[in-house]
């Protein structure tokens, strides 16, 4: 019989491998990536377009050109467009990012050419009708408002104005003024400079057919569309960093306060990048973290705490996040710092550390099994900038790692001075 006082051996990953896309250029010039994956009768497919907040001449002017799509085009109008996908069961998810916009199809493969040329007519001939966008923009306005009371956002916003300033991209946010500055001549005017076949690129994944293909080739992929030009270089802004150490927001309402500590460390190209994951994993990103452990299980001051590296252009920012009951803010800090000095000082058991290994290299697997989420995956390399090495070095860097190297890296980015702590929340 079963001996279930016995739990199973715990084993490393022995082989991990992620299959490369079918990388083609169609007649255009457009890069079409095609991941064969998945037994069902269904595709997704991406247009990712480069142009995003970094790009944009005025606040919401990335994501509302994005929007907007599906607000009109062509011959068709905005409930038109819904209705058509709706009605081929296909789903349709647009955003934005940093530096791309991303236009996100998932569609049953009989009725992918019908779907597709819905997307077609929005990508080549959006309409950004005004009184749709008036309803938008002030839906869009109302939850901003919402957002703007809430502790959390408050502080990550104030985190990263305190880090890169006010007149960089990434410190500079939108105000409620800023929804009624948007008008259709806006959104036009970044629609002409980024979203043309000279500036995107397509992927495809799922139980991909010939058809499917052929389907894209025609649609976009044989004639050049929109005023195409060379791709917009995305000029470098330094950081205009405070010299503040502690900001304190102050907000009578608050339940709870929100705390955000972070700082500027490598970027996603750093040789150090991938083992540094590993160890600010083990400080706070997950559940079994030094930080979950001493502050929620033993002091019990909160119901979560988190640590990762948050990537950008050029750089990257360690995060510590966290939301507690007033009074608890400090010893926080206090807490979340001797974490820090113990992985700096003191050799971690190789016990933990096995553990920490496991959990990743199994959030690698789930992760990327399957079709869709390989998708995620090439996005992922295409936007970040990243060669097709980057899962397997991954790997490695997680199996590699050693006891000595987690307190070297922690020596090297866990400088506590270079911290800014952000509270927002009301005054103990």
């Amino acid at each position: 019989m079963l001996d279930r006082t016995t739990p199973p051996p715990v084993r490393q990953l022995s082989e991990f491998s992620i299959a490369l896309p079918e990388r083609k250029v169609m007649k255009n010039g457009m890069p079409l990536n095609i991941i064969h994956a998945g037994t069902e009768d269904v595709v997704r497919f991406d247009i990712l377009i480069g142009g995003g907040q970094w790009n944009q001449e005025q606040p919401l002017q990335a994501m509302f050109t994005n929007r907007m799509l599906r607000e009109g085009a062509g011959d068709l109008t905005s409930s038109q467009i819904a209705e058509k996908l709706d009605y081929y069961g296909a789903w349709l998810e647009l955003s934005s990012s940093v530096n791309y916009g991303f236009i996100t199809l998932y569609s049953l493969n009989k009725y992918f050419a019908r779907t597709l040329a819905v997307i077609t007519e929005m990508v080549k001939a959006p309409l950004f009708p005004a009184k749709e966008l008036s309803v938008v923009a002030d839906t869009n306005k109302q939850q901003f408002l919402v957002n703007s009371t809430r502790v959390e956002m408050i502080a990550r916003k104030q985190l990263n104005m305190a880090l890169f300033g006010p007149q960089h991209p990434f410190g500079r946010y939108a105000v409620v003024e800023d929804y009624d500055r948007i008008t259709p001549e806006v959104l036009r005017s970044f629609y002409q400079k980024y979203y043309h076949s000279g500036n995107c690129s397509v992927y495809v994944s799922g139980k991909v057919t010939p058809e499917v293909i052929h389907c894209i080739e025609d649609n976009l992929g044989n004639d050049t569309w929109g005023q195409v030009t060379e791709k917009p270089e995305t000029k470098s802004i330094a950081p205009e960093r405070t010299l503040e150490k502690q900001i304190f927001i102050e907000r009578e309402d608050a339940l709870q306060s929100s705390l955000k500590m972070g700082g500027f460390v490598m970027d996603r190209q750093h040789p150090d990048f991938l083992k540094a994951r590993v160890m600010v994993t083990l400080f706070g990103g997950y559940f079994g973290s030094r930080l979950m452990s001493n502050i929620r299980e033993d002091k019990g001051y909160t119901y979560g705490i988190g640590a990762g590296i948050v990537s950008y252009p050029d750089t990257g920012i360690l995060v510590i996040s966290t939301e507690a009951d007033n009074e608890y803010i400090n010893p926080i800090i206090t807490e979340v710092y001797r974490e820090m000095d113990k992985l700096c000082n003191d050799l971690v058991p190789q016990e933990e550390l096995e553990m920490v290994k496991n959990y990743m290299l199994g959030d690698l697997c789930r992760a990327y099994e399957g079709p869709f989420s390989l998708s995620d995956a090439w996005i992922y390399i295409e936007t970040a900038g990243l060669d097709d090495s980057f899962f397997i070095r991954s790997l490695d860097a997680i199996r590699s790692i050693t006891e000595e190297e987690i307190r070297t890296l922690a020596q090297r980015y866990f400088c506590k001075e270079n911290l800014i702590e952000v509270i927002a929340g009301k005054k103990v």
